[in-house]
């Protein structure tokens, strides 16, 4: 492959680095004096390649942490601060705020997706929309969650008013492939239920998140939302240790999630909500429509070049179709454009992360030397930001991208002839997040669909594998997930339901009705949100 002509569009052109010189913490912009990181673009914008410097964030350690720690614990204030006793329409109102200043700055983060990360301007300006609907979809699930609430349920003599109330202080780590959407699927449900937050942004996809820090500053009071830069070792680690941490929120890989568990003293006492690694399989029956399982495996695979968890990282093909399946196929992947993201009808761009194209080589190597072929006349072409998709086959158990999540540009092809033999391969599997079964036969359908749904948590019919729509739980079972997200599940996995009870007196019943009608109590309320 040859390298990438330079045109930049005037619109997403870089003119000037932004250099990241403040955190947020306790509800002030603090600026900062210590060193910092360069932030590089795997995007060249001269014509001999080079990365783009875009900028650079501070490079903070533990004294930032517990500064930030602090912060958030104060807010929190023992359950007592302003934040978690405030009323619900007034924490809506705050998240209104929010996302309104969010829309502003549409332009400048959609370009800061291309550059950071890669992505397309389609999939960057999906992403921010995406994002934005997510916020407001929470605020009116949270207001329907509230109204369910409003009211009080009696039994055996007692009242009891139920409600749903925050856990504490939320540490939240987002990833880098979607690092405003996942993240904001975190933080977004975690404020509004009344915590308070320390959030470090991902390691690539960073700087988008410096045109919102006025947003949170000015919408939120002091201390509830605090922002930090720096390595997960450098800061995540002593927030961890101090124990004060009440619910760890973290989109990424199962060993740092692991890793950041191990430190906190009281494991028992910490809540996790964990997006983590998948290995989603596709499986292709002997029935299943050709023209509409290639155009859906080819999303699945390489929809931002592979790099979703969502993402289906391993195909089983039955050996009846496995030849017309691979021909067709491959010549689908060969025949993907390459090119910048701004670029019209571009599928596949640049890789963000450095050594990602000499990581997936090592898996393309495996799989040769342990008896795979490259099918594809592209597949494993080299560029200095990029390896093109090799399609794998036949792949086996022996081999590292059978048994890895590659998370970039290669698509491993494992033939089958008996479904029971599959079936307990996805069994045996450490992750169990979703499938995508391609077929027609109810008959056939029937029992893989009643088996699989007890080894994943989503079973695609005839398409990819996703996370959304987002109103529909995003979970998985073993090494892929604990807790549920969604618009509807996030607001309960953030949260535990907590109630007053009453017993059934004239004493207690007048008491009752006068916090009613006084409204001096934010909890006691039965008001009705519209």
């Amino acid at each position: 492959m040859s390298t990438l002509q330079v045109q930049v569009p005037e619109a997403y052109q870089i003119k000037e680095p932004l250099h990241q010189n403040t955190y947020l913490v306790n509800g002030q912009l603090k600026p900062w004096t210590g060193t910092t990181t360069n932030v590089y673009s795997s995007i060249s914008s001269t014509e001999s390649y080079q990365p783009t410097l875009l900028g650079s964030i501070p490079s903070m350690g533990e004294n930032e942490a517990l500064e930030a720690l602090t912060s958030a614990c104060d807010a929190y204030h023992k359950g007592q601060g302003l934040w978690p006793t405030m009323k619900v329409a007034d924490r809506i109102e705050c998240m209104e705020k929010f996302v309104k200043q969010m829309e502003s700055q549409r332009e400048v983060v959609v370009k800061l997706l291309m550059w950071e990360i890669g992505k397309t301007l389609g999939d960057s300006q999906k992403e921010f929309d995406r994002t934005v609907e997510y916020i407001y979809d929470t605020i009116e699930e949270y207001k329907q969650l509230d109204r369910d609430s409003a009211k009080f349920s009696k039994r055996d003599g007692v009242y009891a008013h139920i409600r749903r109330g925050p856990l504490g202080v939320v540490l939240c780590l987002g990833p880098y492939n979607y690092p405003l959407n996942e993240t904001f699927a975190l933080l977004i449900p975690a404020l509004i239920m009344g915590n308070t937050a320390i959030f470090k942004p991902a390691k690539h996809g960073v700087l988008l998140i410096s045109p919102l820090l006025e947003a949170f500053r000015s919408s939120f009071p002091k201390g509830v939302v605090n922002i930090i830069y720096g390595r997960g070792r450098e800061v995540a680690a002593p927030i961890m240790k101090s124990g004060r941490i009440d619910v760890l929120a973290l989109i990424g890989n199962s060993k740092s999630a692991i890793a950041l568990q191990d430190q906190h003293p009281n494991k028992n006492r910490l809540r996790l909500v964990l997006g983590l690694e998948a290995k989603n399989p596709a499986v292709v029956l002997p029935d299943a429509d050709m023209n509409l399982t290639i155009d859906e495996c080819i999303t699945g695979t390489l929809s931002f070049n592979g790099q979703r968890c969502t993402a289906l990282k391993l195909v089983h093909v039955h050996e009846q179709i496995q030849d017309t399946f691979l021909e067709q196929f491959t010549a689908r992947v060969d025949a993907m454009k390459f090119g910048n993201p701004w670029e019209e009808g571009v599928k596949l761009t640049p890789l963000p992360e450095p050594d990602k194209p000499e990581y997936i080589q090592e898996l393309i190597d495996d799989a040769l030397a342990k008896g795979a072929k490259i099918l594809n006349k592209r597949g494993g072409e080299r560029t200095d930001n990029f390896i093109f998709p090799a399609v794998l086959f036949p792949v086996t158990k022996e081999m590292h991208v059978y048994q890895e999540e590659q998370f970039g540009p290669v698509i491993p092809v494992k033939p089958f002839n008996d479904i029971q033999v599959l079936l307990d391969e996805i069994a045996d599997s450490n992750y169990g997040q979703q499938v995508s079964l391609f077929g027609k036969d109810v008959y056939e359908l029937s029992p893989l669909i009643d088996t699989l749904v007890n080894l994943v948590c989503r079973v695609n019919l005839n398409s990819a594998c996703q996370r959304g729509p987002d109103v529909f739980p995003f979970t998985g079972r073993k090494d892929s997930a604990v807790a549920t997200l969604s618009v509807h599940d996030a607001l309960r996995s953030f949260s535990i339901r907590t109630f007053v009870a009453s017993k059934d007196n004239a004493y207690n019943n007048q008491i009752l009705e006068n916090l009613l009608k006084t409204k001096v109590s934010n909890f006691m309320s039965t008001d009705y949100i519209l």
